[in-house]
């Protein structure tokens, strides 16, 4: 029996520790606070912001200072030839380029950088959807083993003073010594169920922080979640169908980005500076200089082509991509609601079977006090409750996973 003792200052030293009280909100805010991932891909929406900046500035004037120096000497007759070293040079230019890019070119740029940002700000949302579900499906089940714990503490409550009326009346010779053996070896089990729950809280408790990001060992209370099914949105309107229709854009601008590379381009460029040959009259060599290039393509081996099948190739794989997509959506909603609404009809069975089960038993304890009922038929009564307290507890578990799973798609 000292273990069993020991269990039972466990509960109470446990129930004292457990005045703090946390929500389902509570963990929610803390994981998302914590996760690593969405600050990644936070960074990275502003890291696309700096790339969108960074076009803007490569598109205006690039102004660039040079120098060099050379001294080719020629000794003797043997050197370099002078008509093309001009022996000795120095220039010091300050130089200016740009880039002329038609207005089509870069607007059709910066919808690529925006693609890439909406593309991560749609990851954020997804990867947030991903952290809810999994908080909320564990939090869920510490929840449900913290009410395992509770419901078998008061069933051996309960067990505990049946025990105590038995006994009195096995020593007053109304029932047999078998007859409070068996009943103690319900109460037995019932103590070793306690042991049992009282660790698969604490285990899941811990998960719980340790998803959530928290490095704490204590142990608190958990408050009933309120968890409610919210309302499925048009397919077109999911979170998880705009990444299609992102790629979709995507692709189709990367067509343009193509077709805008094998247009022609024009730089101009101009210096100003100092470039002399020191020759005689060196303080006359400070001057400027313009000029542009013009580049045209008209053949690379049929590139060009190459490139637009494969974006075509792409465009097909997320067109089956897509298809598969609505058909799993569809089928998934609907099979979730199928299961909720069963799980429905189960509770409103178990719990009208708890009713008849609670009633029996005190009839039961009414007639154990005078000596007129069979310990089986406790025995059985008890048996009876205990498992559907167990199937309504899991089936509540369960209804509430279905919810979390539910939600998850109508984001």
């Amino acid at each position: 029996m000292k273990w069993f003792f020991g269990i039972i200052i466990f509960i109470s030293s446990y129930s004292v520790s457990l005045a703090q009280t946390y929500s389902l909100d509570h963990y929610l805010n803390i994981a998302q606070k914590n996760s690593p991932l969405l600050r990644d891909i936070h960074n990275q929406v502003g890291l696309s912001k700096l790339d969108s900046l960074r076009l803007r500035a490569s598109n205006n004037f690039q102004v660039n200072a040079s120098s060099a120096g050379l001294f080719a000497p020629v000794i003797n007759g043997s050197g370099y030839s002078g008509a093309i070293t001009n022996v000795q040079t120095f220039n010091a230019l300050l130089g200016v380029s740009k880039t002329i890019i038609g207005r089509g070119n870069l607007n059709t740029q910066y919808a690529a950088i925006q693609l890439q940002r909406d593309s991560l700000i749609a990851l954020s949302r997804i990867s947030e959807q991903d952290l809810r579900k999994s908080i909320i499906a564990q939090y869920i089940t510490a929840y449900g083993s913290a009410q395992q714990l509770k419901f078998n503490s008061e069933t051996i409550e309960l067990l505990n003073q049946e025990e105590a009326i038995l006994k009195n009346l096995t020593r007053a010779n109304v029932y047999r010594q078998s007859d409070y053996l068996a009943f103690v070896v319900t109460l037995k089990q019932q103590q070793l169920q306690l042991l049992q729950a009282t660790l698969q809280f604490k285990n899941d408790y811990a998960t719980l922080n340790y998803l959530a990001g928290i490095a704490d060992t204590s142990m608190a209370q958990l408050s009933e979640p309120i968890i409610q099914k919210t309302q499925t949105p048009q397919i077109s309107s999911s979170i998880f169908y705009q990444k299609f229709k992102l790629d979709s854009l995507r692709l189709i601008n990367s067509h343009r980005l193509i077709d805008f590379s094998y247009k022609p381009r024009v730089n101009v460029f101009g210096d100003a500076g100092f470039n002399s040959d020191f020759t005689g009259q060196e303080y006359k060599n400070f001057g400027t200089s313009v000029g542009f290039n013009i580049i045209v393509p008209i053949y690379d081996g049929g590139q060009r082509k190459l490139l637009h099948q494969r974006l075509a190739i792409e465009e097909d794989s997320r067109l089956s991509y897509k298809s598969f997509f609505d058909v799993q959506y569809r089928q998934q909603i609907a099979q979730l609601n199928q299961q909720i609404s069963e799980s429905d009809k189960i509770l409103n069975q178990v719990n009208e079977q708890i009713k008849y089960t609670e009633s029996l038993i005190k009839v039961d304890t009414q007639l154990l006090q005078t000596g007129d009922l069979k310990i089986a038929d406790l025995i059985l009564a008890v048996n009876n409750y205990l498992t559907a307290k167990n199937l309504l507890t899991q089936t509540t578990i369960s209804r509430l996973q279905l919810i979390n799973q539910l939600n998850y798609w109508n984001k």
